[in-house]
Order: C-alpha cells, then sequence, then structure tokens
C-alpha cells in the first residue's frame, strides 16, 4: 500500500470537472455525485452482515469508511489516529469540527476520483471497501442527545395565523425579532422507511367534552434539519458569524403532527404529545461544504420589518450571511390505493430553503444566547418550509386550509390529512448552471393503523 497521500489536495472537492471511477456516480440525475459525498451510519446484509460503520455514498454504492481506515487510507488526516468510524453513529466524527471533517471529505473525494488508483485498480481492497446501496441498511446518521424544532418560515405561520386568527395579525409580536423554536423529542426521530403508527392522543370536540382515542388529523410538515458538529460550553455563546463553523450537514425532515391533539393541548405550552411520537429525517447528511454553490444570503426582509438584533445580525462579508440554502424540496404521496393500481406517487407541494426567514446560523446563535450547550449530533429544525403560493404549502393543514380543499389523488381518492397506509416522501436536491446537481435521497415513513 503506498504512503503517498497528499496532505493538501490540489482540487477542490466541489469541482463541477471532478468524475469518480464509480460509475453510477456520474450518471445523469444521481443523488450523489462525487461533488456531494454525504455521510451516514450503514449496516452491511445478507451474507457479509457487519457491525454498524460510517459511511459515503457515491453514485448507488456505499464507501466504507471503516474499512478504508483499516487500510491505511486516512494517514495524514484528523483520522489517522483512531477508527472514528467504526461505531453506529457520525457523533464522534463531528465532534472533531467542520473544518477537520473537511480534510477527511477532501481525502474521500481523492479516493474517489477518477485518476486516483489506489481503489480504483485494487480489485480486492475495492470489493472491502464498497458496499451496494441495495446489500446495505441505512441507519439514523447520529445518535442524537437533543433535537429542537424552529418555525422559521414566515410564509407557513402566517398561513397558520390566518387560519386560527382570521381577524387579527397573523403572525404573532415575536415573530419577527427571534427565531421561535420548541424542544422535541429526540427518541422517537427514526431513520427514512420507518412506518409511523397513527397515535392516539386527548381530542377535543368544539361541543363536547375531550374524549381519548387514534389521531383522526394526521399530518406532514416538510422541513430541513441541521446537525450539529462541534459544540459549545454550557454558559458560553455561538457567535453568529461562528455559528456556520459548528454546522455538520444538512438532512430532509419530516416532522409528523397530530393536529387535533395539537389543538387542544396547545395552549398554555405548546407542542407536546402532537409531536413526540415520531419524526422521520433522511438517512444522508449532506455537509455545509457540499452545499457551497447552493447558499447564499436569504432574500432582503420586506420594508417595514424590523433590523435583527446585533446577536442575529452577520457581518454582511460572512459565512454565516450567505446561509441560505437553494435546496429545492418536494413532497409526494402515495395511497395504498394507488400502490395497489400501481398508479406513482403524486407530488402535492413543492418549496425551498430560501423560502426560510431565519437561516440556521441564526437559530444557532440564538439557542446558544442563553449559555445553552450544544452538542455533536444535536438536531435543529426548520419547521415548516412553505413558499408565497398554494402549490408551495409545507403540510396538509395549510394544503387543504383545514380540510375545506381537499388534496385530489388520481384514484379519485381526495386527502383532507393523512390516512392509513399513505406513504409521505420529501424529496430535496440543489441545481444550478456551473454546478453539480446534488440530492439528498429520501425522506419516506408509511402511516399504519393505530393499535
Amino acid at each position: 500500500m503506498t504512503d503517498d497521500y497528499p496532505n493538501v489536495q490540489p482540487i477542490p472537492a466541489n469541482n463541477p470537472e471532478l468524475r469518480s471511477w464509480v460509475e453510477s456516480a456520474d450518471e445523469h440525475g444521481t443523488d450523489f455525485p462525487i461533488q456531494n459525498l454525504p455521510f451516514g451510519v450503514f449496516n452491511r446484509t445478507g451474507d457479509h452482515a457487519d457491525k454498524p460503520a460510517v459511511g459515503v455514498a457515491i453514485g448507488d454504492m456505499i464507501l466504507d469508511l471503516a474499512k478504508c481506515w483499516n487500510a491505511d487510507l486516512f494517514k495524514n488526516t484528523p483520522a489517522q489516529q483512531a477508527n472514528l468510524f467504526a461505531h453506529h453513529s457520525c457523533n464522534s466524527l463531528a465532534a472533531l469540527g467542520r473544518a477537520r471533517v473537511r480534510e477527511i471529505r477532501e481525502r474521500v473525494s481523492w479516493l474517489l476520483r477518477s485518476d486516483t488508483p489506489t481503489l480504483r485498480d485494487d480489485a480486492s481492497l475495492r470489493e472491502r471497501c464498497l458496499v451496494p446501496m441495495s446489500e446495505a441498511t441505512l441507519e439514523t446518521p447520529f445518535e442524537i442527545g437533543d433535537y429542537t424544532d424552529f418555525y422559521a418560515s414566515a410564509n407557513h405561520a402566517a398561513n397558520v395565523g390566518r387560519m386560527f386568527r382570521p381577524d387579527g395579525d397573523p403572525l404573532l409580536p415575536n415573530y419577527k425579532h427571534l427565531p421561535v423554536g420548541y424542544h422535541g423529542r429526540a427518541s422517537s426521530i427514526v431513520v427514512s422507511g420507518t412506518p409511523i403508527r397513527r397515535p392516539h392522543g386527548q381530542l377535543k370536540p368544539d361541543d363536547a367534552p375531550p374524549t381519548f382515542g387514534p389521531c383522526r388529523l394526521l399530518d406532514h410538515e416538510l422541513e430541513i434539519g441541521c446537525f450539529i458538529a462541534s459544540g459549545n460550553e454550557r454558559g458560553t455563546r455561538i457567535d453568529v458569524n461562528d455559528a456556520p463553523g459548528h454546522v455538520f450537514g444538512i438532512v430532509l425532515v419530516n416532522d409528523w403532527s397530530a393536529r387535533d391533539v395539537q389543538k387542544w393541548e396547545y395552549v398554555p405550552l405548546g407542542p407536546f404529545n402532537a409531536k413526540n411520537f415520531g419524526t422521520t429525517i433522511s438517512p444522508w447528511v449532506v455537509t455545509l461544504d457540499a452545499l457551497a454553490p447552493y447558499r447564499r444570503p436569504l432574500p432582503a426582509r420586506p420594508a417595514g420589518d424590523p433590523a435583527p438584533l446585533p446577536y442575529l445580525s452577520p457581518d454582511p462579508k460572512s459565512e454565516a450571511e450567505a446561509m441560505g440554502l437553494e435546496i429545492q424540496l418536494e413532497v409526494f404521496l402515495e395511497s395504498a390505493q394507488m400502490r395497489e393500481r400501481k398508479f406513482d406517487p403524486v407530488r402535492i407541494s413543492h418549496s425551498s430553503g430560501m423560502d426560510l426567514y431565519w437561516t440556521f446560523a441564526q437559530m444557532i446563535a440564538h439557542h446558544t444566547s442563553t449559555g445553552c450547550n450544544l452538542r455533536p449530533g444535536d438536531l435543529l429544525a426548520s419547521g415548516t418550509v412553505s413558499g408565497v403560493n398554494e402549490d408551495e404549502r409545507g403540510c396538509m393543514l395549510e394544503l387543504t386550509w383545514r380540510g375545506q380543499n381537499p388534496v385530489q389523488l388520481p384514484t379519485g381518492e381526495e386527502r383532507k390529512f393523512l390516512a392509513d397506509g399513505d406513504r409521505l416522501v420529501i424529496k430535496g436536491h440543489c441545481c444550478k448552471e456551473g454546478a453539480v446537481r446534488i440530492g439528498f435521497g429520501e425522506c419516506s415513513g408509511m402511516v399504519t393503523p393505530a393499535e
């Protein structure tokens, strides 16, 4: 095995001219070209079943980083002293901090480039280190200690306000001054493909006492999530300009919601049981560095909106200012009857990461403004991402306007909220001239009946 590993990569990992010796990584429309290289955790299945390990998605394959480390392929990187990849989570890797993770990603890029022979020309080593996705089970990428869900899309917040407060200001007085959020339930976060059981809850009809039974108004929420890399000590704050350095990467999120339970419990302390039964995330974490070509400042705030307070105002030329994410988001719905009749899932809405009012840098700065300590693997979610148009609404509550305008399916069925057997799929990708398209894979879940 050669010792000739470069300390500094001569070609940026996002260079659109790069090609991989993994043929599927160069196919049109793939989510995982060599310019992406998202991290995740997987199990080998079948005859080669093994312990969970950290891997990188490349085309329709997974590069097993634990096996690469065993083959001494991470010399001269922050991972050379210890195998950070032979774990059931990315937490140890994330704890290195974003700058060191960048070095590791650059080494992975070098190993996968079409002109690097190390793996390309060693059939035995390649067989040990490269796993077809079809022969792997994807796991939750982090051991998540804490989960915070924000409410960062003003379009979504305004729509909800118009529904429930039609005679007043749709946005509450604090909305444009701080990123509103609540602490979610980390224990019920699951990876894409995990079934979601319809929850029970306390329900309160308008004209009767409360009852207990299965949720009737089950909903999805189209969101994006941010995993924390290195955190901060309790009692300290993360400056908004430094916040991007604490971001490991981005995933897709579906924060399933029981709207009838939520309506009854919401006052005075906000979401609780309506949100704690299941949150689905996509398995591959796309790094902030892979998203570099697709980041820019959010659109200017509307005239008359207050300027953020100084601790939420990044320097104009800082990386934190360019934390708007040009991620094209789509939601697809497939009913049980559609599957039986072999209909393709139907797209019911779409929006963009640029539809947020607050960036993840601002969310991190506000979250830690009290001295709250974030830790590697903590998850921050954006809240429902909705655009300005009717087909850009990120949940059934908005799409159907509390059930008044049901979604029509190609089988003739209609949906006011989600039914048992429905499969909800969120997809996301980035695409622009001068850069290579990258994607996030799927964030999906099927609703199963209440017990």
